[in-house]
């Protein structure tokens, strides 16, 4: 397959990396080389199979705009956007693109987070989410400790408690990334964590998600779909 990889971060370089390692074709462009999503024309996209989006809040909105107008295909692995997701669906479905996105491509984290969805269902406990990230991670609290949060609070919703769950981040040399939820009741401390020693983890999770969405089209949370690439 061809996958244009947006984005010459830390991430967006090893997913580049992973997806040449799997066998595909990969071009890839810089945010300097793709201002405003100049270069997402028709020409440029022509024989490319899947997007891949590791860039920044903003940048991405553009670039999902300009693929999915094109009836195209995309991986957004960038959060911080998500406020516009309504109508990125939207957009996706009038012009017949994909998108498959999501808060962590980590399929290590997809499992932490049924396990937290697991563990909020506790009567008589309250909870907490600890994040760490390396210090020039943009967003705080970031994407996947929302999604923990979003869990949390759900399922203790279920339960008839209406609670807003603490979120505490920190931003610390490089961290790739260490999650920690805590379920604190009168007896007892249960502590559930993910810590990710690389990115690569989030590198081949995206990769893979392009490699399903190029047979799948349509428009899917990676938490939906992850446990059928």
């Amino acid at each position: 397959m061809v996958f244009l990889v947006l984005g010459k971060g830390k991430t967006g370089s090893l997913v580049a990396q992973v997806a040449r390692e799997r066998g595909h074709s990969v071009r890839v462009l810089d945010v300097a080389e793709n201002s405003h999503a100049s270069a997402l024309t028709a020409p440029n996209l022509a024989g490319v199979d899947v997007a891949i989006d590791f860039t920044t809040a903003d940048a991405a909105l553009e670039n999902m705009r300009a693929i999915l107008s094109l009836g195209c295909r995309i991986v957004v692995g960038t959060t911080g956007w998500y406020k516009h997701l309504t109508d990125m669906h939207a957009l996706a479905e009038r012009r017949g693109g994909s998108l498959l996105y999501g808060t962590n491509f980590s399929i290590g984290v997809q499992t932490f987070f049924r396990l937290t969805d697991e563990l909020a269902r506790l009567h008589g406990y309250t909870f907490a989410i600890e994040e760490t990230h390396h210090q020039s991670k943009l967003d705080a609290p970031s994407g996947t400790a929302i999604t923990l949060q979003q869990i949390v609070e759900a399922e203790q919703k279920k339960t008839g408690v209406d609670a807003e769950v603490e979120v505490r981040s920190q931003r610390v040399g490089d961290a790739k990334g260490e999650h920690v939820v805590t379920a604190t009741g009168p007896d007892d401390v249960i502590q559930i964590r993910h810590d990710a020693h690389s990115r690569r983890g989030f590198a081949l999770g995206a990769v893979r998600a392009a490699e399903w969405l190029a047979h799948h089209p349509g428009i899917y949370d990676f938490r939906e779909v992850f446990d059928k690439l």
